[in-house]
């Protein structure tokens, strides 16, 4: 990837490069500047995401911004993000909390430029001719290849922790930057296979006939890794250069389980102190970060393979307020409230606009350390 004109200048004035930050640790202060966009203004976003325009009645959790400890975090330059993926394609492979990463990249490019919507069988994606550059996402929600649980039909995932899924890999020549992101769908009753017909083990026991219980950490460590020894054989090992970014695990906020009633109705994010990176959200970043280490080794002998982490997961822990909870639908208490009948909460996903669009900022300035390291 190619130092910008703009990045060039802005090294010149400072003479010196800085180290890159650790943007994982910080906290989260107010600020009275709001997000680049709203609700009207952005059509790219998901109806359930669109909080405000749901009738959430509080607009404090717009006006927070993410502080690190040992650095600086520049606002989001729409600009300067597609100076960088010029003439190139950007992947966002994985669940629904990709997609709402991407939707809320989309929609603060947007306010410089206007992407068209492109037809293709296997993504959604968007082309902005101004730099003829492409943002795509592929629904993969465990990378390798599964067959999410459904209702009405199987209650529980199949997953084949030995094959990525073919769904992007097979667009693999075509992408310059891929961003991984996974992990919800792996916590809910699967049966895990290697091959075709033998069953590793499962999580929460969805069948009878599956009577080992192996959890649902080894599955998510055995998927990325796959995924990303993929992109090294398929793709580095044959010159063919490409940039990947794993983005790591969004915790949720449910107070109370997400199926029986479980909300999130906090109106502000948590200060110093308040929440610890724990149990399981501090258990799938680690194996995340180790298994990006052990790809980093394997991949060290091909030139044009950069793998990076997008460590988001500490500063959305503390964002209990950013998530749609009853927002999720259209005025969900116009007709007051039932208690017989508790209004379904999403705690997983982000309001747009919201904490999520922070994830791009630090993004960009991932992008401009990869580029003064080129």
């Amino acid at each position: 990837m190619c130092s910008s004109p703009m990045l060039e200048r802005d090294e010149k004035r400072k003479g010196v490069y800085e180290n890159p930050c650790d943007y994982s640790n910080g906290k989260w202060v107010r600020t009275k500047r709001g997000p680049l966009y709203n609700g009207t203004t952005c059509v790219k976003m998901k109806k359930n995401q669109n909080c405000i325009a749901n009738g959430r009645p509080d607009s404090g959790f717009l006006y927070w911004k993410w502080k690190p400890s040992e650095c600086h975090l520049p606002r989001f330059d729409p600009n300067t993000f597609l100076q960088f993926i010029s003439n190139k394609h950007v992947a966002f492979v994985g669940d629904s909390i990709s997609r709402n990463h991407l939707e809320s990249l989309l929609c603060m490019l947007a306010t410089v430029t206007k992407p068209n919507r492109v037809r293709h069988q296997g993504s959604r994606r968007w082309h902005f001719p101004s730099h003829n550059a492409i943002l795509s996402f592929y629904w993969s929600p465990f990378l390798v290849q599964g067959i999410p649980r459904k209702n009405p039909g199987p209650h529980y995932n199949t997953v084949f922790l030995d094959r990525v899924n073919l769904r992007w890999a097979r667009d693999m020549d075509q992408m310059d930057m891929i961003v991984l992101s996974f992990g919800h769908w792996f916590n809910v009753p699967s049966v895990f296979y290697e091959g075709d017909d033998k069953v590793l083990g499962c999580h929460n026991h969805p069948v009878t006939n599956c009577t080992t219980e192996i959890g649902f950490y080894g599955p998510i460590r055995r998927a990325l890794r796959i995924a990303l020894n993929s992109i090294i054989e398929r793709k580095v090992s044959k010159g063919n250069g490409v940039d990947v970014i794993v983005r790591t695990y969004s915790p949720s906020h449910f107070e109370g389980d997400w199926d029986t009633g479980g909300t999130c109705a906090k109106t502000n994010p948590y200060g110093v102190g308040q929440r610890q990176l724990e149990g399981e959200n501090a258990v799938i970043r680690r194996i995340q970060l180790e298994e990006v280490e052990n790809a980093k080794v394997k991949a060290k002998q091909f030139r044009g393979f950069r793998l990076e982490v997008l460590d988001v997961t500490k500063l959305a822990l503390l964002r209990p307020d950013g998530h749609p909870g009853a927002y999720m639908n259209p005025f969900p208490f116009a007709n007051g409230v039932n208690p017989k009948k508790p209004v379904q909460n999403d705690c997983v996903h982000w309001c747009l606009p919201g904490p999520i669009d922070t994830w791009s900022g630090i993004f960009l300035e991932m992008m401009k350390n990869m580029a003064r390291a080129a």
